[in-house]
C-alpha cells in the first residue's frame, strides 16, 4: 500500500513463478496507469480481442515470444521486442513456441504535454549502496 511519503513498492515474486495475468493497479494503489505482468504457455492465446477508448498500451516482451494481432495484422514479437499500440487499435495476442512473458504498461492522457522536472540542484549520496 501508499504510505505517508507518496511511494509504493510492490513484489510480484520471481519472473519464473508467474503464471497467468497480474495486475498491479491495487497492489500499487495506482492512479492513472496500470501494469500487467503476463506470462502464458506455447500457443495460448488471448481470451479476446480488445481495444481501447484513451489508453496506450506498450508491451515489453521479457521472453519467448509470439504474434501480436493489431487491426488484423499479425506482427510477431521475441524477447527484447517492445511494442506500442494505440487507443482503437484492435489488438490480441498468441504465444509461440517457448511460450510469452511480458509487461504490459497502460496509461490515459496526453503526456506529450510534459509532466516532468529535471531537479540539478538536488543530489543522490549512493555511498555504500
Amino acid at each position: 500500500m501508499e504510505n505517508a511519503k507518496g511511494y509504493t513498492l510492490g513484489e510480484m515474486g520471481p519472473l519464473a513463478k508467474w503464471d497467468g495475468k497480474k495486475f498491479s493497479r491495487e497492489s500499487l494503489a495506482l492512479a492513472s496507469a496500470e501494469i500487467s505482468f503476463n506470462r502464458f504457455p506455447a500457443g495460448q492465446t488471448a481470451p479476446f480481442v480488445h481495444d481501447h477508448k484513451r489508453h496506450e498500451e506498450v508491451y515489453v516482451v521479457l521472453a519467448g515470444g509470439g504474434h501480436f494481432s493489431l487491426d488484423g495484422e499479425l506482427l510477431p514479437v521475441k524477447e527484447g521486442s517492445v511494442l506500442r499500440v494505440a487507443p482503437g487499435v484492435k489488438r490480441a495476442w498468441k504465444a509461440g513456441g517457448e511460450g510469452i512473458t511480458f509487461l504490459c504498461f497502460q496509461a490515459e492522457g496526453d503526456l506529450s504535454k510534459g509532466d516532468g522536472i529535471r531537479l540539478p540542484e538536488i543530489q543522490v549520496d549512493w555511498q555504500g549502496k
